[in-house]
């Protein structure tokens, strides 16, 4: 174990006089770079390679002279280089100027943000205080210190600046699948890959209840399964239809849901409440018996129906509705039997068997209404409510008249299917290790400091859905109250308060914030992604940053829509949604921003080769959606954008090519181009050899594969035979005494890593 150096005033400044220098008229901006800040750039870990002096940038607005073509000259005294990437800037003042709440901060955060360096800190020093901001915020520092108190603000200072600190984004590296069982990591877990969607596969989720968006079950719970241990607390503040805290509890966790939406807060309650299924079935006939036998058909009993029956509530609907009211929603006679169907559940004694069969009502409720659509391509049941199909309250052309009490039954069985399967995980003895509840993300002060395991969240997006105001139909009929307060918490841009783009960063900032607040250290969160606006990538990752989030990675995830196949301009849309993944680590590293002097060219044949080492080959849409993360990664999407538009000549004049397959790979005989993980660069050539001599029906021994692989890795560090050795046995099994071949299972090649 290495001895941890310790950084001393003395050892960095000798026995220099801080009090004397505020006086010194001689120690001026230059004696502050050589005497003070050149000593602790050194100590940081930075050497001549990476340290970039007296820069000279052109301002990309302002020009000067008589005819203003002269660019005015912005020249930092220090920019601090990592590869290619420029990390932070550092400008020296003399003693007497001030380095907070001044236009000196306003200078150097020009440079910190110029085109050429695009740096994620600045700080200022005027030998005798240090400031360092993030470019993100420029009102408050994130370190501030006398340089005479360096010793207590040193590991501070290494936190933030020291060059192990930054990352150039998401790395392609190999995670070997032990042969023994580890114990579990919670700082170290892998990244996950794409998750196929199962989502009819859950009765629990599927055909319950409508809802405007819902995450793939098995998706979460994969995600949950990996990043957590059972008895594990899982938390999603932005939970919607529960997928997030049901799946918990499903995989042996503890959950909590919280939405701002009553509606969603009544789904998720209703659905898991713990029911006898015989007392559930009994009260379902009771109220079958008495709705059949009272049901209004005709004129008369209809208007009578309407006089003696509390109908829904009388709600303004949102703007861009083809009716102002709720209850224009809906038919004399669609009113006047939901109306008796709603007073005869509401008559049920105990309180999870009512809640549970107004879950049925309110999923009725989606399809017996004006706005229902029935899907042309299925039955007329297989439709959905004009709210959740077109996020708008649009009247049918073709009114669907459909049984107010079949479609309830359908209803009723499904919730009876969910229950079922449900419930070995979630019943009386497990109830209470889920938490529903009503409230706004940006405030989760009921949940103590750290105490969350892990968090997977699907957040609202912009424009996108105005939850709240298209709830207001199934909000009506179950007497749930959406308050002013409820409105102006709610993460959204637009709606019928007409919130700003403003607003909804804000929110969604605020939110970020809480969820740092209470995770663990070492423990992850999980931010879906389905924005089309880079900018709000941009948000995301800033804000989580700067709370002291590591950005770990973001992994592409089909919900079950339709794949693209080679777009024309690839760049323009991702084929499904990202999960950008987020560590809790009291040391975070902080990612580096592409700037206008590197070379694109390069960082996209790297990431092109690791999506193919990553895969054992990669298609077209696996190497988009990856560079479409490097470039959200580095902030350079509108290159990728203009340079890229087709990326199959590329592709084909430097990869090899299977027509059948569609994927790409690394062509024979021939090294990677870039700098790839070595241990990832050896699984990859393991399989193709492996491959191909089980093709030609031979067993290589040990000899034979370093034979053949080695000459491939020599770029850089040549690996050990041993390094080899522990990948093969991985992904490979013996044949013999010291013949390697493919691992099998159940007759076929499979590969775990």
């Amino acid at each position: 174990m290495t001895e941890k150096k310790t950084v001393t005033k003395e050892l960095l400044f000798g026995q220099l006089n801080f009090k004397t220098i505020a006086n010194n008229f001689d120690f001026k901006e230059d004696s502050v770079r050589e005497v003070i800040i050149l000593p602790v750039l050194k100590a940081l870990g930075y050497d001549d390679s990476n340290i970039v002096r007296s820069k000279t940038l052109e301002h990309p607005f302002l020009k000067i002279g008589s005819n203003k073509k002269r660019a005015i000259k912005l020249i930092p005294d220090y920019a601090l280089k990592i590869e290619n990437n420029f990390a932070w800037v550092l400008d020296a003042k003399a003693p007497n100027k001030k380095i907070v709440n001044d236009e000196n901060v306003e200078q150097v955060y020009s440079y910190a943000t110029h085109p050429e360096i695009r740096s994620i800190y600045f700080a200022l020093c005027n030998g005798l205080q240090f400031s360092l901001f993030r470019t993100s915020d420029t009102n408050i520092p994130v370190l501030f210190f006398n340089i005479e108190d360096i010793e207590q603000n040193w590991e501070k200072l290494k936190m933030f600046l020291s060059p192990d600190r930054f990352q150039a984004g998401k790395n392609f590296t190999y995670c070997a699948t032990a042969k023994h069982k580890v114990q579990f990591d919670y700082a170290n877990r892998p990244l996950l890959e794409e998750i196929p969607v199962k989502k009819q596969a859950a009765k629990r989720h599927f055909g319950v209840h409508g809802y405007f968006t819902k995450q793939s079950w098995n998706v979460v719970a994969e995600y949950i399964k990996n990043y957590t241990k059972p008895g594990d607390l899982v938390l999603d503040p932005f939970g919607g239809s529960g997928v997030t805290a049901i799946e918990a509890l499903m995989t042996g966790r503890k959950g909590i849901n919280i939405d701002l939406n009553p509606m969603a807060v009544f789904i998720v309650q209703s659905l898991v409440a713990p029911v006898k299924i015989d007392e559930l079935y009994q009260a379902f006939e009771d109220v079958k018996t008495e709705y059949l036998k009272h049901e209004p058909k005709n004129s008369e009993e209809i208007a009578k129906a309407l006089k003696k029956y509390k109908g829904c509530k009388v709600l303004p609907l949102p703007k861009g509705s083809d009716v102002e009211t709720t209850d224009q929603l809906f038919s004399d006679k669609q009113t006047a039997q939901l109306s008796l169907l709603k007073s005869i559940i509401l008559k049920q004694k105990n309180e999870n068997i009512r809640n549970s069969l107004m879950l049925a009502f309110s999923s009725t409720v989606t399809k017996i209404n004006k706005t229902y659509h029935n899907s042309s391509s299925r039955d007329e049941n297989a439709g959905n409510s004009a709210a959740f199909a077109y996020y708008r309250y649009r009247i049918s052309k073709n009114e669907i008249y459909l049984s107010v009490f079949d479609t309830f039954e359908v209803k009723y069985k499904k919730i009876v299917n969910a229950k079922q399967e449900m419930q070995y995980f979630i019943n009386e003895q497990t109830i209470s290790n889920i938490q529903i509840l009503k409230g706004t993300a940006t405030d989760l002060s009921f949940i103590h400091k750290e105490s969350i395991d892990y968090i997977y969240t699907d957040p609202p997006y912009g424009k996108k859905i105005p939850y709240l105001d298209l709830s207001v139909m199934w909000n009506a009929w179950l007497d749930l109250e959406v308050t002013e307060e409820d409105y102006a918490m709610e993460a959204i841009e637009g709606g019928e308060r007409s919130k700003t783009k403003d607003d909804y960063n804000g929110l969604i900032a605020a939110s970020i914030k809480e969820m740092y607040r209470v995770l663990k250290f070492d423990r992850w969160l999980s931010f879906v992604f389905a924005h089309k606006d880079p900018e709000f990538w941009h948000l995301i990752i800033e804000t989580a940053e700067s709370c002291g989030f590591e950005y770990v990675g973001a992994v592409s995830q089909k919900n079950g829509q339709t794949s693209f196949k080679k777009r024309q301009n690839p760049f323009t849309v991702l084929s499904g949604q990202l999960i950008i993944n987020f560590r809790k680590v009291r040391n975070p590293r902080a990612i580096m921003k592409a700037n206008l002097g590197m070379d694109i060219a390069d960082i996209v044949m790297q990431t092109i080769e690791g999506v193919i080492a990553k895969n054992d080959g990669a298609t077209i849409e696996q190497i988009n959606d990856e560079l479409i993360i490097k470039g959200l990664e580095m902030g350079f999407l509108d290159l990728l954008k203009k340079e890229y538009t087709d990326l199959t000549p590329l592709l084909m004049s430097s990869f090899d090519y299977d027509e059948s397959s569609e994927i790409f790979s690394i062509r024979k005989d021939t090294k990677f181009t870039t700098h790839i993980d070595v241990s990832l660069r050896i699984k990859y050539y393991l399989i193709s050899y492996l491959r191909r001599m089980e093709r030609e029906n031979k067993i290589p021994e040990f000899d034979d594969i370093t034979l053949e692989i080695m000459p491939l890795l020599k770029n850089g560090t040549t690996p050990e035979n041993q390094t080899i050795l522990s990948v093969l046995e991985i992904i490979a099994e013996r044949v013999g005494q010291n013949g390697w071949r493919l691992k099998r299972e159940d007759g076929q090649k499979t590969l775990f890593y």
